[in-house]
């Protein structure tokens, strides 16, 4: 099976995630794809955070009944910070029945060569990228494997919800409904 691997802090899922997400399955030759919640990405601050659970939560409640699209907590058990060749290296081994992709903005791209093992990614995993503004060029070289989506740009940030949450502003179309219900009641994102 192809899984494509599309790696985030979730910190909510958004509307946005989930319409690449899917267009992934429904467009390219992956069968499914695994949101995998990072619980502490090394390029990131953690005191922004919502539990890695909670996060986890809000993805099963996001996808629901949908059979293309998993949550994963799999870096869960992993050293942390998250490092993306060591969770694919564990997945190999773990699933070596599975060919896997990696998802990614390509905001991303340009900061890849700061990651750990980076060539190793790049020489032993397909990418598959959607554009972001400021980024729609390809930083890198024409030999690696790269597939870039055909897609509009989605200017939806979790930061940007983030924000407004803690202003009290309404994020409801922002977020799948079950999301949204969950963070309102749960108060979540508040100051």
């Amino acid at each position: 099976m192809k899984i494509g691997l599309f790696f985030g802090s979730f910190n909510p899922v958004h509307n946005g995630h989930l319409v690449i997400a899917n267009y992934l399955c429904e467009t390219t030759d992956l069968d499914k794809v695994w949101l995998v919640v990072s619980p502490q990405n090394p390029l990131k601050q953690k005191e922004t955070l919502l539990r890695e659970y909670d996060r986890l939560h809000l993805i099963n409640l996001a996808i629901e009944d949908n059979k293309n699209l998993k949550a994963s907590n799999i870096e869960f058990k992993l050293p942390k910070p998250s490092y993306t060749i060591d969770t694919l290296t564990y997945l190999k081994e773990k699933y070596p029945q599975h060919q896997f992709s990696l998802i990614m903005g390509s905001d991303n791209l340009v900061t890849l060569h700061k990651w750990k093992n980076y060539e190793l990614i790049l020489n032993n995993y397909p990418i598959y990228a959607y554009k972001r503004r400021g980024a729609e060029q390809n930083p890198l070289p024409e030999n690696v494997n790269i597939q870039f989506l055909d897609f509009p740009f989605l200017d939806i940030s979790a930061t940007f919800i983030r924000e407004n949450l803690r202003k009290g502003i309404s994020m409801q179309y922002f977020l799948p409904e079950p999301v949204w219900n969950h963070i309102k009641e749960m108060k979540l994102y508040r100051k």
